[in-house]
């Protein structure tokens, strides 16, 4: 299979709506390999300053090697829900200009299947984004429980079939330990009675058992939260989301601060007083077809822009 290089989805679209003070901090809180960091440095002042965050022990290794001499650039190993940490210890607490989130996997995490997040080809079962710590796929799908692996799949992958690809699992795990991707995804694509035109039978399977290993939606719900704590008055959240778990998250936590506090509407609250913490930026933003021909990838994304009010 011929690798993809790694292109930054929506580019442009996400830099414009970031970057409000071309003196102020911001954060990258998934790296990757540096393309939104690229952009965003290149429109910054020599006053300006980025922060970076990757779990991705790749991706901390390309930052370095792209930008170990950029004074205005710091890399933190880790999950993006430590970023309150972070800014503390940068000294900008309530004071970030914007925060950039581009959710999910990327093109060099797919491609080599040492890191086992492809069903498209054979590698050891892993999916860990951060490969220093934690249980890895094939530990877990080993181990779990079948109506754990049940609940997994239904979740996170909102997969229809579930329960009858973890019966499945379990019941080949007993003849043989899964280990490989290929051996899983066979497994699970058997197991499925209704394949979808276009898509591999495995896909829901598969990003459902990444996003659990990785923790993902939990450390997105603590992302959320913290950037309001982060963000100075002005300051934006911009998130670049692939799938509809992800986005329903982003689209609820930003009406709920635009919308205030949960009170009675026959309550006579005045407006200022419902404790909203944030307003929409324009509607959410999917890739132009110029870009769906160059990166086919980008044909699920959605981005949201919400800048902090209070």
């Amino acid at each position: 299979m011929t690798k993809q290089a790694h292109i930054s989805v929506l580019l442009h679209e996400a830099v414009d709506a970031l970057i409000t003070d071309i003196n102020g901090f911001y954060i990258d809180g998934t790296f990757g390999r540096g393309g939104h960091s690229q952009v965003i440095l290149s429109r910054l002042s020599p006053q300006g300053r980025l922060m970076a965050v990757d779990k991705d022990l790749q991706a901390i290794a390309t930052a370095k090697a792209l930008f170990g001499d950029e004074e205005r650039f710091s890399i933190y190993h880790g999950s993006f829900a430590q970023i309150k940490q972070w800014v503390q210890s940068e000294g900008v607490e309530d004071n970030v200009s914007g925060i950039l989130l581009d959710l999910g996997v990327s093109s060099p995490q797919l491609d080599e299947s040492e890191r086992g997040f492809s069903f498209m080809q054979d590698g050891p079962l892993d999916m860990r984004m951060n490969t220093s710590k934690g249980e890895t796929a094939e530990q877990w799908i080993n181990t779990a429980e079948e109506s754990k692996i049940a609940q997994v799949l239904k979740d996170y992958g909102e997969e229809r079939f579930a329960k009858r690809m973890a019966r499945a699992i379990v019941t080949e795990r007993d003849k043989k330990p899964i280990s490989t991707t290929k051996q899983l995804a066979e497994i699970v694509a058997q197991a499925n009675p209704a394949w979808e035109k276009g898509k591999h039978p495995a896909t829901r399977a598969f990003q459902a058992i990444r996003i659990f290993i990785n923790d993902e939606l939990k450390d997105l719900d603590e992302v959320l939260e913290q950037a309001l704590d982060v963000l100075a008055i002005g300051g934006r959240l911009v998130v670049i989301s692939f799938h509809s778990l992800e986005d329903r998250k982003v689209k609820r936590f930003i009406r709920r601060q635009v919308k205030g506090d949960p009170l009675p509407a026959s309550l006579p609250i005045p407006d200022a007083k419902l404790n909203k913490r944030l307003r929409t930026i324009g509607k959410a933003i999917k890739a132009g077809q110029e870009e769906l021909q160059n990166n086919p990838r980008a044909r699920s994304a959605v981005m949201r822009v919400a800048e902090k009010i209070a």
